[in-house]
Protein backbone atom coordinates (compact mmCIF):
# COMPACT_ATOMS: atom_id res chain seq x y z
CA UNK A 1 0.00 0.00 0.00
CA UNK A 2 2.79 2.44 0.92
CA UNK A 3 4.63 1.71 -2.34
CA UNK A 4 1.46 2.25 -4.37
CA UNK A 5 0.64 5.45 -2.52
CA UNK A 6 4.19 6.77 -2.95
CA UNK A 7 4.33 6.06 -6.69
CA UNK A 8 0.87 7.58 -7.21
CA UNK A 9 1.94 10.65 -5.27
CA UNK A 10 5.08 11.10 -7.37
CA UNK A 11 3.08 10.70 -10.59
CA UNK A 12 0.50 13.20 -9.34
CA UNK A 13 3.17 15.80 -8.55
CA UNK A 14 4.79 15.27 -11.96
CA UNK A 15 1.44 15.76 -13.73
CA UNK A 16 0.68 18.87 -11.67
CA UNK A 17 4.08 20.34 -12.54
CA UNK A 18 3.59 19.76 -16.24
CA UNK A 19 0.03 21.09 -16.34
CA UNK A 20 0.58 24.23 -14.25
CA UNK A 21 3.86 25.10 -15.96
CA UNK A 22 2.14 24.82 -19.33
CA UNK A 23 -1.04 26.65 -18.31
CA UNK A 24 -3.41 27.99 -20.96
CA UNK A 25 -5.88 25.68 -22.67
CA UNK A 26 -4.29 22.52 -21.22
CA UNK A 27 -4.76 23.80 -17.67
CA UNK A 28 -8.35 24.83 -18.40
CA UNK A 29 -9.22 21.38 -19.76
CA UNK A 30 -7.53 19.55 -16.88
CA UNK A 31 -9.12 21.71 -14.16
CA UNK A 32 -12.50 21.31 -15.85
CA UNK A 33 -12.03 17.53 -15.94
CA UNK A 34 -10.97 17.42 -12.31
CA UNK A 35 -13.98 19.58 -11.39
CA UNK A 36 -16.36 17.21 -13.17
CA UNK A 37 -14.90 14.21 -11.35
CA UNK A 38 -14.99 16.04 -8.00
CA UNK A 39 -18.63 16.99 -8.58
CA UNK A 40 -19.56 13.41 -9.42
CA UNK A 41 -17.73 12.10 -6.36
CA UNK A 42 -19.43 14.61 -4.07
CA UNK A 43 -22.92 14.05 -5.46
CA UNK A 44 -22.45 10.29 -5.17
CA UNK A 45 -21.29 10.65 -1.54
CA UNK A 46 -24.21 12.98 -0.71
CA UNK A 47 -26.66 10.59 -2.41
CA UNK A 48 -27.87 13.14 -4.94
CA UNK A 49 -27.86 10.35 -7.53
CA UNK A 50 -30.42 8.24 -5.69
CA UNK A 51 -30.21 4.72 -4.35
CA UNK A 52 -29.16 3.13 -7.67
CA UNK A 53 -26.59 5.91 -8.33
CA UNK A 54 -28.15 6.53 -11.74
CA UNK A 55 -27.71 9.95 -13.42
CA UNK A 56 -30.27 12.34 -11.97
CA UNK A 57 -31.56 15.72 -13.11
CA UNK A 58 -29.73 17.67 -10.34
CA UNK A 59 -26.46 15.96 -11.24
CA UNK A 60 -26.93 16.63 -14.95
CA UNK A 61 -27.74 20.30 -14.25
CA UNK A 62 -24.60 20.58 -12.14
CA UNK A 63 -22.43 19.07 -14.88
CA UNK A 64 -23.92 21.35 -17.54
CA UNK A 65 -23.43 24.41 -15.34
CA UNK A 66 -19.82 23.34 -14.68
CA UNK A 67 -19.21 23.34 -18.43
CA UNK A 68 -20.90 26.74 -18.81
CA UNK A 69 -18.99 28.10 -15.82
CA UNK A 70 -15.55 27.19 -17.15
CA UNK A 71 -16.34 28.21 -20.72
CA UNK A 72 -17.45 31.68 -19.62
CA UNK A 73 -14.55 32.13 -17.21
CA UNK A 74 -12.13 31.27 -20.02
CA UNK A 75 -13.76 33.84 -22.28
CA UNK A 76 -13.79 36.44 -19.49
CA UNK A 77 -10.08 35.95 -18.75
CA UNK A 78 -9.28 36.33 -22.44
CA UNK A 79 -10.99 39.72 -22.35
CA UNK A 80 -10.05 41.06 -18.91
CA UNK A 81 -9.37 39.27 -15.64
CA UNK A 82 -11.58 41.63 -13.62
CA UNK A 83 -14.47 40.72 -15.91
CA UNK A 84 -14.29 37.13 -14.62
CA UNK A 85 -15.80 37.92 -11.22
CA UNK A 86 -19.21 39.24 -12.29
CA UNK A 87 -19.34 36.34 -14.75
CA UNK A 88 -18.68 33.92 -11.89
CA UNK A 89 -21.50 35.40 -9.83
CA UNK A 90 -23.95 35.31 -12.73
CA UNK A 91 -23.22 31.65 -13.46
CA UNK A 92 -23.52 30.72 -9.77
CA UNK A 93 -26.90 32.45 -9.59
CA UNK A 94 -27.97 30.78 -12.84
CA UNK A 95 -26.98 27.40 -11.38
CA UNK A 96 -28.98 28.10 -8.23
CA UNK A 97 -32.06 28.98 -10.28
CA UNK A 98 -31.56 25.91 -12.47
CA UNK A 99 -31.57 23.67 -9.40
CA UNK A 100 -34.75 25.38 -8.19
CA UNK A 101 -36.40 24.74 -11.56
CA UNK A 102 -35.52 21.05 -11.28
CA UNK A 103 -36.89 20.92 -7.74
CA UNK A 104 -40.19 22.60 -8.66
CA UNK A 105 -40.96 20.94 -11.99
CA UNK A 106 -40.01 17.42 -10.94
CA UNK A 107 -41.59 17.63 -7.49
CA UNK A 108 -41.79 15.36 -5.50
CA UNK A 109 -39.17 13.20 -7.25
CA UNK A 110 -36.24 14.93 -5.53
CA UNK A 111 -36.09 15.92 -1.89
CA UNK A 112 -34.98 19.36 -0.73
CA UNK A 113 -31.80 17.96 0.80
CA UNK A 114 -30.81 16.49 -2.59
CA UNK A 115 -31.25 19.85 -4.34
CA UNK A 116 -29.33 21.67 -1.61
CA UNK A 117 -26.60 19.03 -1.72
CA UNK A 118 -26.34 19.40 -5.51
CA UNK A 119 -25.78 23.15 -5.15
CA UNK A 120 -23.33 22.58 -2.29
CA UNK A 121 -21.36 20.12 -4.43
CA UNK A 122 -21.26 22.62 -7.32
CA UNK A 123 -19.82 25.32 -5.07
CA UNK A 124 -17.50 22.97 -3.20
CA UNK A 125 -16.03 21.26 -6.27
CA UNK A 126 -16.08 23.18 -9.58
CA UNK A 127 -16.29 26.74 -8.20
CA UNK A 128 -13.60 26.35 -5.53
CA UNK A 129 -11.27 24.50 -7.91
CA UNK A 130 -11.63 27.26 -10.49
CA UNK A 131 -9.50 29.54 -8.29
CA UNK A 132 -6.49 27.44 -9.25
CA UNK A 133 -7.14 28.38 -12.87
CA UNK A 134 -7.83 32.02 -11.97
CA UNK A 135 -4.64 32.27 -9.92
CA UNK A 136 -2.50 30.72 -12.67
CA UNK A 137 -4.02 32.61 -15.61
CA UNK A 138 -5.34 35.79 -13.97
CA UNK A 139 -1.96 37.20 -12.88
CA UNK A 140 1.05 38.01 -15.02
CA UNK A 141 3.20 36.01 -12.62
CA UNK A 142 0.63 33.28 -12.11
CA UNK A 143 3.13 30.60 -13.14
CA UNK A 144 4.97 31.37 -9.88
CA UNK A 145 2.03 32.30 -7.65
CA UNK A 146 -0.03 29.13 -8.13
CA UNK A 147 2.48 27.06 -6.16
CA UNK A 148 1.52 28.94 -3.00
CA UNK A 149 -1.67 26.85 -2.97
CA UNK A 150 0.25 23.59 -2.86
CA UNK A 151 2.63 24.92 -0.21
CA UNK A 152 -0.40 25.84 1.91
CA UNK A 153 -2.05 22.45 1.45
CA UNK A 154 0.42 19.66 0.73
CA UNK A 155 3.34 21.50 2.34
CA UNK A 156 1.50 22.20 5.58
CA UNK A 157 0.16 18.64 5.62
CA UNK A 158 3.70 17.27 5.44
CA UNK A 159 4.86 19.58 8.23
CA UNK A 160 1.85 18.68 10.36
CA UNK A 161 2.49 14.96 9.87
CA UNK A 162 6.17 15.24 10.86
CA UNK A 163 5.49 17.34 13.96
CA UNK A 164 2.51 15.15 14.92
CA UNK A 165 4.60 11.97 14.71
CA UNK A 166 7.42 13.51 16.74
CA UNK A 167 5.60 15.33 19.55
CA UNK A 168 1.86 14.99 18.93
CA UNK A 169 -0.03 14.14 22.13
CA UNK A 170 -3.31 16.08 22.23
CA UNK A 171 -6.01 14.99 19.79
CA UNK A 172 -7.49 17.79 17.73
CA UNK A 173 -10.71 16.14 16.50
CA UNK A 174 -10.79 12.65 18.06
CA UNK A 175 -14.17 11.68 16.59
CA UNK A 176 -13.43 12.96 13.10
CA UNK A 177 -9.71 12.29 12.63
CA UNK A 178 -8.13 10.52 15.63
CA UNK A 179 -4.60 10.66 14.22
CA UNK A 180 -4.45 14.46 13.94
CA UNK A 181 -3.02 16.32 16.92
CA UNK A 182 -3.05 19.93 18.07
CA UNK A 183 0.75 19.93 18.03
CA UNK A 184 0.69 18.69 14.44
CA UNK A 185 -1.77 21.40 13.44
CA UNK A 186 0.42 24.11 14.97
CA UNK A 187 3.45 22.60 13.24
CA UNK A 188 1.60 22.61 9.93
CA UNK A 189 0.60 26.26 10.26
CA UNK A 190 4.07 27.40 11.30
CA UNK A 191 5.66 25.18 8.66
CA UNK A 192 3.49 26.67 5.92
CA UNK A 193 4.32 30.19 7.13
CA UNK A 194 8.03 29.36 6.87
CA UNK A 195 7.60 27.78 3.42
CA UNK A 196 5.78 30.89 2.20
CA UNK A 197 8.55 33.15 3.52
CA UNK A 198 11.29 31.09 1.88
CA UNK A 199 9.43 30.80 -1.43
CA UNK A 200 8.65 34.52 -1.42
CA UNK A 201 12.23 35.52 -0.64
CA UNK A 202 14.01 33.16 -3.04
CA UNK A 203 11.48 32.98 -5.89
CA UNK A 204 8.70 35.58 -5.91
CA UNK A 205 10.82 38.59 -4.99
CA UNK A 206 13.70 37.44 -7.19
CA UNK A 207 12.07 36.27 -10.42
CA UNK A 208 8.79 38.18 -10.71
CA UNK A 209 7.77 41.80 -11.23
CA UNK A 210 5.94 41.88 -7.89
CA UNK A 211 7.26 42.22 -4.35
CA UNK A 212 5.60 40.64 -1.33
CA UNK A 213 6.63 41.53 2.19
CA UNK A 214 7.87 38.54 4.18
CA UNK A 215 5.51 39.15 7.16
CA UNK A 216 2.58 39.25 4.74
CA UNK A 217 3.79 36.02 3.13
CA UNK A 218 4.00 34.37 6.56
CA UNK A 219 0.45 35.45 7.44
CA UNK A 220 -0.86 34.22 4.09
CA UNK A 221 0.90 30.88 4.57
CA UNK A 222 -0.55 30.46 8.06
CA UNK A 223 -4.06 31.35 6.87
CA UNK A 224 -3.76 29.03 3.89
CA UNK A 225 -2.59 26.17 6.09
CA UNK A 226 -5.41 26.72 8.58
CA UNK A 227 -8.16 26.65 5.97
CA UNK A 228 -6.54 23.70 4.20
CA UNK A 229 -6.79 21.72 7.44
CA UNK A 230 -10.44 22.68 7.74
CA UNK A 231 -10.96 21.58 4.14
CA UNK A 232 -9.33 18.23 4.86
CA UNK A 233 -11.49 17.69 7.94
CA UNK A 234 -14.65 18.89 6.17
CA UNK A 235 -14.16 16.35 3.39
CA UNK A 236 -13.63 13.68 6.06
CA UNK A 237 -16.80 14.79 7.84
CA UNK A 238 -18.84 14.34 4.66
CA UNK A 239 -17.47 10.79 4.36
CA UNK A 240 -18.25 10.05 8.00
CA UNK A 241 -21.78 11.41 7.65
CA UNK A 242 -22.45 9.13 4.68
CA UNK A 243 -20.41 6.17 5.96
CA UNK A 244 -17.97 5.84 3.06
CA UNK A 245 -14.22 5.20 3.18
CA UNK A 246 -13.09 7.01 0.04
CA UNK A 247 -14.72 9.28 -2.53
CA UNK A 248 -13.43 7.16 -5.39
CA UNK A 249 -10.67 4.88 -6.69
CA UNK A 250 -9.17 7.07 -9.40
CA UNK A 251 -5.79 7.58 -7.68
CA UNK A 252 -4.30 4.28 -6.45
CA UNK A 253 -3.48 4.42 -2.76
CA UNK A 254 -5.15 7.82 -2.32
CA UNK A 255 -8.78 7.34 -3.35
CA UNK A 256 -10.64 9.86 -5.47
CA UNK A 257 -10.05 13.46 -6.46
CA UNK A 258 -11.77 14.71 -3.30
CA UNK A 259 -9.56 12.48 -1.14
CA UNK A 260 -6.37 14.00 -2.57
CA UNK A 261 -7.45 17.57 -3.32
CA UNK A 262 -9.69 18.23 -0.29
CA UNK A 263 -7.23 20.72 1.22
CA UNK A 264 -6.19 22.24 -2.13
CA UNK A 265 -9.82 23.04 -2.97
CA UNK A 266 -10.25 25.21 0.13
CA UNK A 267 -6.76 26.75 0.12
CA UNK A 268 -6.99 28.00 -3.49
CA UNK A 269 -9.61 30.77 -2.89
CA UNK A 270 -7.84 32.00 0.24
CA UNK A 271 -4.46 32.22 -1.47
CA UNK A 272 -6.08 33.92 -4.48
CA UNK A 273 -7.77 36.48 -2.25
CA UNK A 274 -4.58 37.14 -0.29
CA UNK A 275 -2.52 37.67 -3.45
CA UNK A 276 -5.23 39.88 -4.95
CA UNK A 277 -5.36 42.10 -1.87
CA UNK A 278 -1.58 42.22 -1.54
CA UNK A 279 -1.11 43.33 -5.13
CA UNK A 280 -4.06 45.74 -5.24
CA UNK A 281 -5.65 43.57 -7.90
Amino acid sequence: MFRTRLLSGIALVAIALGVFLTGGALLAVVIFGVSVIAYQELTAACKVRGEKREPSAPVIVGLVMTLVYYALIGLALARDVTFAFPVMMMVIMAAFLAFLFVYVFTFPKYHANQIMSAMFCFLYGPVMLSFLYLLREGFDDGIYLVWFVFLASWGSDTCAYCVGVLIGKHKMTPKLSPKKSIEGAVGGILGAALLFVLYTHFVINQYTMMTLSLPLAACLGAAGALVSMVGDLAASAVKRDHEIKDYGKLIPGHGGIMDRFDSVIVAAPIVFLGIALATGF
